[in-house]
């Protein structure tokens, strides 16, 4: 008996590929984001995701695309309905902790690291880069939201990577982290909330 394959387009094609890949970074891990996993899982070949990625570095390349805008269009909805009143800096700081941890993307950018696949971390980066621009009231002048972005994102990577183990021996709460960066961001709220008042 022959099993039929539904024909997808390329973009279908891709998009169930990089879905694929980020489950499997959720579930084991950033080793186990290979073309032939990825393949296995949505029941195409080896070959038709060497098609679309062209190596195995390449499919990590998309996934840290498709994870970094994915993210980012979920943090950056956060911090407008924060900013509208109807949100919280803990949300905000629950999306980007749990993206690097819970959605793995610590470990992946911790594996393209070790790999010697840098590169792949651009599109993380340009994302979030993106995201600060959008959300910059004075555009490239505003400071504050960049330096609270760039103290967010590496507590939240350098809690995915040894947040626990650090909490323990210190004596500390596992979520002691989020609370630091909580504080951080709602003293930036009110000083954002005073200047735009």
């Amino acid at each position: 008996m022959s099993i039929v394959r539904k024909r997808l387009s390329p973009e279908e094609s891709r998009s169930a590929a990089l879905k694929a890949a980020r489950e499997l970074l959720i579930e084991t891990g950033p080793q186990a984001v290979t073309l032939k996993a990825v393949a296995g899982r949505i029941g195409r070949t080896h070959a038709n995701l060497l098609h679309h990625f062209g190596s195995a570095s390449g499919l990590q390349k998309a996934l840290a695309e498709y994870l970094g805008e994915s993210v980012c269009d979920t943090i950056g909805a956060a911090v407008l309905k924060t900013r509208s009143g109807e949100g919280s800096p803990r949300e905000i700081v629950d999306l980007t902790f749990d993206a690097f941890d819970k959605e793995g993307a610590g470990a992946l950018a911790s594996w393209m690291l070790l790999s010697g696949n840098e590169d792949a971390l651009d599109p993380i980066v340009e994302a979030i880069h993106r995201l600060v621009d959008d959300l910059a009231l004075a555009g490239h002048a505003d400071i504050e939201l960049h330096n609270d972005t760039l103290s967010l994102v590496l507590m939240a990577l350098g809690d995915a990577l040894m947040g626990e183990a650090m909490a323990s021996a210190l004596g500390l709460p596992r979520t002691r982290a989020r609370e630091l960066a909580t504080s951080q961001l709602e003293a930036s709220l009110q000083r954002w909330k005073a200047e735009s008042a």
